[in-house]
């Protein structure tokens, strides 16, 4: 048992200053606990436990859960620890969890708000609302059956909702006889499953929830584990890094007007600090002020940060009303009213395409059509459905379903990426007839990935001309096959350097390449483009048109474009065809990117004179799947470049 002397301080400090006592709780950290995992693989009894050990149940809450675990107790044991979170009557007849259960604890260190979820396939929905608020999640693995494809779907489902703090907790480990083996063989198979994940903190926690051996204290059964126990690791895990401090949005959810001489604006900050004297905009009209106060609960305050809850007042009298956003001028997210999102549905009526739905969205309330699903992910493999590739279309959305969807609002709305921010990137879906809440979204892209090279040209009376010269004719000539290689990457991270090493050696061994770089084309092709979301979009879109026509001549093609979003590289991949088209993804960590910063493009950015920067306030979104991974970290660009070489030695592009 841990010790009890902080309990009895706390107790004395209570008597002896009730002040103090709440000012030391209202300053310590909290953290948000996501526990999931399959049916009865002991998320509620580890709660339970949890909470017990750390002393955290009161007198005559303990007395009541001994008198019911005789009743509905699984343990043959006077104690069930399950029976402190499953509070349903369904769910202690039938030992399960039905509903998200939320718990209340806090020790010398730190607050926590615990989320007990649901194992069954069916209560995804309920997994996902506790996922959507939590900073990290704990997956229980019942240690004598492994990793199960519950395992997989709410590890996927965790990381799709951007939670990047995972414990996984061995369960059950009293009944494999404490093995080691076991638990190194389960984390060997976890960390197989999770390389594909965006987890970016994963611990591995051997334990007996029953027996209470590792959550609180070690125990000793587990002489050769380590590591810390469940409740230290929850104590000392850093989440400080987690928040958005670089972008500032401001949801306004409520005009304040006490008198006529006072005009603020109420909300809570989404993310990032405002400070008096800030140069702001009021979107999505972008007019401009200056903050010139801001008040907290407790009186004017200089600055505030994510998530306070503050009023602010401007200098200028801008039209700024409920449901608008107040930003930095010199960081502004996306506007628009077209998106793309990953939906989970939530309801038993399937989403229809071409439905209209209510979108709630910070504090908004818009009318929007679900205009395309575009495909649907199984979340058991974590594959997409064929419809894209068959050009199948999806009609519907079933329940606990999760798919990739087109959204079209009425009216524009600011927004981040759900990966970047998780206020402002997320939405929930409501029936226009029930008021019922049918879907929650993340908003991954700004508008819908349609390649524009499919829509009808504007010139009319044209017609394709056909060579007379075919394209094994000109390979035979060149000795070669055409490809196009997509090196995409922060800025910084070595494309162009790769670049030119791969050329210099494609020609050293007789093969005609050609680059086309990201400065060069904007001093001539691309001359008229600058950095919005939608010349960025057109610079991608000609560059993939000239790739195309270079790779028809028979031409190796190598491209060093940041090219940031996804949809944009797929729509470049259309145009060049899948099957001459090598997407590399030249892996640098940001730090590294801005050490290096060969342009000084950075720090001009970090002191905002350069707007929508990539990596620093404009999102980068990393290749899924692509055909090379280059960790330029590691990788010296000669090498680099060779490895590039023998993919194409591989592929018989070249010999």
């Amino acid at each position: 048992m841990r010790d009890s002397s902080y309990k009895v301080q706390e107790e004395g400090l209570i008597r002896s200053d009730i002040s103090e006592y709440l000012k030391r709780h209202e300053d310590k950290d909290l953290l948000r606990i996501l526990t999931c995992g399959s049916v009865d693989d002991g998320k509620s009894t580890l709660i339970g436990r949890l909470l017990y050990d750390s002393h955290m149940i009161y007198e005559d809450q303990l007395k009541k859960v001994t008198e019911d675990s005789k009743i509905y107790g699984t343990t043959d044991a006077d104690f069930d620890p399950a029976l402190l979170t499953d509070g349903l009557k369904a769910e202690r007849e039938q030992g399960i969890t039905i509903d998200v259960a939320y718990r209340y604890f806090s020790t010398d260190k730190r607050k926590f708000i615990i989320a007990d979820c649901p194992g069954h396939e069916q209560y995804t929905r309920n997994m996902a609302t506790g996922a959507s608020t939590s900073n990290l999640a704990t997956i229980l693995i019942d240690a004598r059956y492994g990793v199960i494809t519950q395992t997989k779907r709410h590890s996927f489902i965790c990381s799709l909702l951007g939670i990047k703090h995972v414990v996984v907790a061995v369960n059950k480990m009293d009944l494999v006889d404490w093995s080691e083996s076991t638990f190194e063989q389960i984390k060997n198979d976890y960390n197989a499953f999770v390389s594909r994940l965006n987890f970016s903190d994963i611990h591995f926690i051997p334990l007996s929830a029953l027996k209470g051996d590792n959550v609180v204290e070690h125990g000793n059964n587990l002489i050769w584990y380590d590591g810390p126990t469940f409740l230290h690791h929850l104590e000392n895990v850093n989440i400080s890094t987690d928040r958005n401090l670089i972008d500032m949005r401001f949801p306004v959810q409520y005009v304040s007007r006490p008198n006529p001489d006072f005009r603020g604006f109420s909300g809570t900050l989404a993310s990032g600090v405002a400070r008096v004297g800030d140069v702001v905009a009021s979107l999505p009209s972008r007019q401009q002020s200056k903050i010139k106060s801001l008040y907290g609960p407790d009186g004017e305050v200089p600055e505030a940060f994510a998530p306070q809850s503050v009023t602010i007042t401007l200098e200028d009298e801008i039209d700024v009303s409920r449901g608008n956003m107040i930003v930095p001028v010199n960081n502004i997210p996306h506007i628009g009213n077209e998106f793309e999102a990953m939906v989970v549905w939530m309801h038993d009526s399937p989403a229809q395409a071409g439905k209209s739905y209510l979108v709630k969205h910070t504090s908004n309330m818009i009318p929007g059509v679900l205009s395309e699903i575009r495909y649907t992910v199984d979340i058991n493999t974590m594959q997409r459905s064929k419809s894209i590739e068959e050009k199948v279309p999806i009609d519907s959305l079933k329940l606990n379903e999760i798919g990739r969807c087109h959204m079209t609002l009425h009216r524009p709305i600011a927004f981040d990426p759900y990966d970047r921010n998780r206020t402002t990137g997320a939405f929930i879906i409501i029936d226009r007839l029930s008021n019922a809440t049918v879907g929650a979204g993340m908003i991954v892209d700004r508008i819908a990935s349609k390649p524009d090279h499919k829509k009808a040209p504007v010139s009319q009376n044209i017609v394709r001309s056909d060579s007379l010269v075919s394209a094994e004719d000109r390979q035979k000539l060149l000795s070669q096959k055409s490809i196009t290689i997509w090196l995409t990457g922060l800025s910084g991270s070595g494309k162009s350097t790769i670049a030119l090493q791969l050329e210099k050696d494609l020609l050293e061994q007789g093969h005609l390449c050609y680059i086309l770089d990201g400065d060069n084309v904007r001093h001539g092709l691309n001359r008229d483009l600058g950095f919005s979301m939608e010349d960025r979009k057109e610079n991608i879109r000609r560059i993939a048109e000239v790739a195309a026509l270079m790779n028809d001549a028979g031409v190796i093609v190598i491209t060093s474009f940041i090219s940031p979003y996804i949809s944009d590289r797929t729509a470049a991949r259309s145009v060049i065809g899948d099957e001459r088209f090598i997407e590399v993804f030249v892996d640098t960590p940001i730090e590294i990117c801005e050490h290096r910063d060969p342009k000084g493009l950075y720090k001009k950015a970090r002191a905002g004179e350069i707007q929508q920067f990539t990596g620093i306030s404009a999102p980068y979104e990393a290749p899924q799947a692509p055909e090379l991974t280059l960790c330029t970290e590691e990788l010296v660009p000669p090498v680099a470049a060779q490895i590039i070489s023998d993919c194409l030695k591989k592929r018989s592009i070249i010999c």
